[in-house]
């Protein structure tokens, strides 16, 4: 029933329980204790809206910045991403395989926003050797939805 429960909620969080229990052939009871277990046991970690900013008339600018560290000795590189992940700016922190070690999403106000939390929060920090910053110029599809249908254009072509 997790695997079910997990697959639903990830694609609609906003499910009602009953719902969800006639989706699964179950209880109410049995499901609501069921994600109640998995919150606990931090299998499900939050429930998130996604939106779509562009469509709003907040500024925000998200980039993906690629980080190199020195990793401490005995923790790895744990430590260093809990200091990074820490910073209000920072929405993700990801550690990775390849050519540099992690990968922090933040967002701002603007691209100088962005820039300043780099030059003066992460790069000065004592086990980061580099860092490359990537601003998302535009959104296609995130978290599995699609944001902006591309319209086709079905106007027939006439030539003289």
């Amino acid at each position: 029933m997790r695997k079910q429960i997990l697959a639903t909620i990830e694609h609609n969080s906003r499910i009602d329980l009953k719902e969800l229990a006639v989706l699964l052939g179950a209880t109410e009871t049995e499901v609501a204790n069921e994600v109640a277990q998995m919150e606990k046991e931090h299998i499900i970690c939050g429930y998130h809206t996604l939106i779509n900013w562009d469509n709003t008339d907040q500024d925000k600018v998200v980039s993906l910045i690629e980080v190199k560290v020195t990793p401490q000795r005995g923790l790895g590189f744990d430590k260093i991403a809990e200091r990074i992940y820490k910073f209000d700016e920072v929405r993700s922190v990801y550690l990775m395989s390849g050519g540099f070690d992690f990968t922090v999403i933040i967002e701002g106000k603007s691209m100088k926003e962005v820039s300043m939390f780099v030059s003066n929060k992460l790069a000065p920090m004592e086990a980061v050797i580099s860092t490359s910053t990537h601003f998302v110029l535009k959104k296609y599809k995130d978290y599995g939805t699609i944001l902006n249908e591309i319209q086709s254009d079905e106007r027939i072509s006439v030539t003289p």
